[in-house]
This record gives C-alpha cells, sequence and structure tokens, in this order.
C-alpha cells in the first residue's frame, strides 16, 4: 500500500482519459442519457451516483483502509442513515461527552421514534458493560471526544461491543483517518463531518460514513439514493481538493496545538487545559497508542467563570468567535452556549466556564501573542 499523502492526492483522481487534465471534473448534472431503456451509461439519476461523488466516496474509504465509503450532504446526514438501520425498540450507547448534534439527533429525532439512548463514560469499562441490554445495537464512540477531548481504546470497546452483538461506531472527524483509522483496529463503522478537517478551509458541508461490513454499505447506499441528502458535485468536488493536503495541514495543527496547549497550562488564567498531547491527560497513553498525534483541538476552562470566558472568547483578533473546527483559520468559542446548547441540563454538558479552540496554521507566535492579549484580562 502507498503512503497517505501519495494516496489522498491520487486514489479517484486519476487524469481524465479524454482530455488528461489532472483533477476530475465537476458533473453539473442531474440526469444521464441512457444507451437504451433502462440502459443508463454511468447512472439512471444523480442522487443514485454522480461521478465526482464516486471519485471523493473511493478516495477517503481508501484512506479509511474500508472497502465501502458513503458521501452526504453533512455529517449529522450521514449519521441521520447509519442510525436508520435501527428499528424503534433498538437501544444505543453514546459517550456522556459527545457532540450535542449527535445527542440531539438521537434523543430527540429517534428517541421519539422508540430509540432508547444510555449515556456513559466510555472510559469506565464497568459502566460501558453494564449499559448493554438485549436490545443494544451500537456504541458510539468519539475519540477524542467533543469538546472535552477524552480518548478512549478503540480496540477495547469494539471487543466489548462484539460481545454483545452490538456495532462499534467511531466518529473519527477529530482524528481524521490521517492520525487514527478506526476500522484497523476493530470498529465497524466510521463516521465523519468532512465539514471539518477534510474540507478544510470552511467553506463546505459534508458527511461521511465508512465501513467494511458488504450488508450494511447497501442499507447505507439506499439510504443515501432513497432519502436524497446527498452532496453537490461542487461540495464533493472541494472535499477531494481538501483530502489532497489533509496530511500537511494536519501536521501544522498539530504542532500549532501543542505550542498552545503548553502555553495554556503556564498561564494563570487557565483553570484546567484539555489536550491528548499533555502527560497529565488520562487518556495520553491510549492516544499514544491508536493515534499518530494529538489532534489540533484544545480545550480548557477560564478561572472565574462563564462571564471571563466570554470576555475571553470575545477578545481575540485572530482566533475568529464561531462555531465549527477542522478549517485553516483558527476558531474560538464557548461549547455551553454555542455548539452545546442541546445538551443544557444532560449529562453531557460541558462546563460552562470552558472555552474550546480549534487551532489553526497560521504562525505559531502570532496565534500566541493573540491568546496571550486575550487573556490579559
Amino acid at each position: 500500500m502507498k503512503g497517505f499523502n501519495t494516496r489522498a492526492i491520487h486514489v479517484g483522481s486519476e487524469p481524465d482519459p479524454v482530455t488528461g487534465a489532472v483533477n476530475p471534473p465537476v458533473y453539473l448534472t442531474s440526469t444521464y442519457a441512457q444507451d437504451g431503456v433502462g440502459v443508463p451509461r454511468f447512472s439512471d439519476y444523480s442522487r443514485v451516483d454522480n461521478p465526482t461523488r464516486a471519485a471523493l466516496e473511493t478516495c477517503l474509504a481508501d484512506l479509511e483502509e474500508a472497502r465501502h465509503g458513503v458521501a452526504f450532504a453533512s455529517g449529522l446526514a450521514g449519521e441521520d442513515a447509519l442510525l436508520r438501520t435501527l428499528s424503534p425498540g433498538d437501544h444505543v450507547i453514546l459517550g456522556n461527552d459527545a457532540y450535542g448534534g449527535t445527542f440531539r439527533l438521537l434523543t430527540r429525532v429517534f428517541g421519539e421514534w422508540g430509540v432508547g439512548v444510555a449515556c456513559v463514560d466510555l472510559s469506565d469499562s464497568s459502566a460501558v458493560e453494564a449499559a448493554f441490554t438485549k436490545t443494544t445495537k451500537m456504541l458510539w464512540v468519539e475519540t477524542p471526544s467533543n469538546p472535552l477531548l477524552n480518548v478512549v481504546p478503540i480496540a477495547t470497546l469494539s471487543t466489548l461491543a462484539h460481545e454483545h452483538d452490538a456495532l462499534m461506531v467511531v466518529d473519527n472527524t477529530f482524528a481524521t483517518p490521517y492520525l487514527q483509522r478506526p476500522l484497523t483496529l476493530g470498529a465497524d463503522v466510521v463516521v465523519h463531518s468532512t465539514t471539518k478537517y477534510v474540507g478544510g478551509h470552511s467553506d463546505v458541508l459534508g458527511g461521511f460514513v465508512a465501513t467494511n461490513d458488504d450488508e450494511l454499505a447497501i442499507k447505507l447506499k439506499f439510504h443515501q439514493y432513497a432519502i436524497g441528502a446527498v452532496p453537490g458535485p461542487f461540495d464533493c468536488y472541494l472535499l477531494l481538493r481538501g483530502l489532497k493536503t489533509l496530511g500537511v495541514r494536519m501536521e501544522r495543527h498539530c504542532s500549532n496545538a501543542r505550542a498552545v496547549a503548553a502555553f495554556l497550562v503556564g498561564h494563570a488564567l487557565a483553570e484546567k487545559v484539555y489536550y491528548p498531547g499533555l502527560a497529565d491527560h488520562p487518556g495520553h497513553e491510549v492516544a499514544k497508542q491508536q493515534m499518530s498525534d494529538f489532534g489540533g483541538m484544545v480545550s480548557f476552562t477560564v478561572k472565574g467563570g462563564v462571564d471571563v470566558a466570554r470576555k475571553v472568547c470575545e477578545s481575540t483578533l485572530l482566533f475568529t468567535l464561531a462555531e465549527s473546527l477542522g478549517g485553516v483559520e483558527s476558531l474560538i468559542e464557548m461549547p455551553s452556549i454555542m455548539t452545546h446548547a442541546s445538551t443544557a441540563g444532560s449529562t453531557l454538558e460541558p462546563p460552562v466556564n470552558l472555552v474550546r479552540l480549534s487551532v489553526g496554521i497560521e504562525d505559531i507566535d502570532d496565534l500566541l501573542a493573540d491568546l496571550a492579549q486575550a487573556l490579559s484580562l
């Protein structure tokens, strides 16, 4: 197998056989000519398939070391398609520090449909074991998690899920396949918000589900076609372009995040710093084993409470106050008020004084200077 960056650039992006174009064309078509009634040359309709989308699916599946990859219009659209393989009465175990959108989808959409959810501390194996029921069909894991950056052992939890005949699902958005490949560690399914690091430039929405399960892949493709939450061809082009630089961008995200975390650890206003690369992080050793680096996300709580945390977020000049993450530009936000507001009052509610940083690829001295002035309250 060729190296990651080589595959990211070339898989699915072979030169066009007619023109020699080195990038796959953006196929802006809704339908396709047929050579006979019911005999399409490529597909019968672009919701069913599109060559630009197929190139993206081929490339990202390869990077995740998956046989199958299915692209969607957003990360939550991909999660929805996967969760639709469940039935009323089924049960899902979710980490108690998961993304608020996943929690909202499970509890307020699928919960009303009759799917049960148990939110547990995934670092506590006894708690996870106790959460399984006869109807548990999925163990849903984020590692690192959003926004507290907890890290849990994928291989261990996969074994536990399989002992209970449940699918092991890993949200790999924060790590990306450049840093972590859950399917090689025993997971059954990988989900992504490709809006984040895969796209990498804050200019596109997308989602992705990868698996080596042939039967599950058929169901996912059917849901993609039947429900229709598909990415447009230009979206797919942007995501495929993002993949080509994913490796080099992640190297810079990681190096900048390490420097930001070290700076915060030594700052008087930082109460607690959450970053897997810190030696005292509870998941540090696990991260070293299953990741090649520690990612570009850093969270910290601010001394003085929510009002001081708000002032910090509103005082940065380079870190843009905005939701989302994974772009080349650095972002700052307060999860309890912004990205995770839907978890208010639940066990997933983050600390009110928590600040989450998506560390971009700017010059690190400029980022540190920006944080220093914002924290000089």
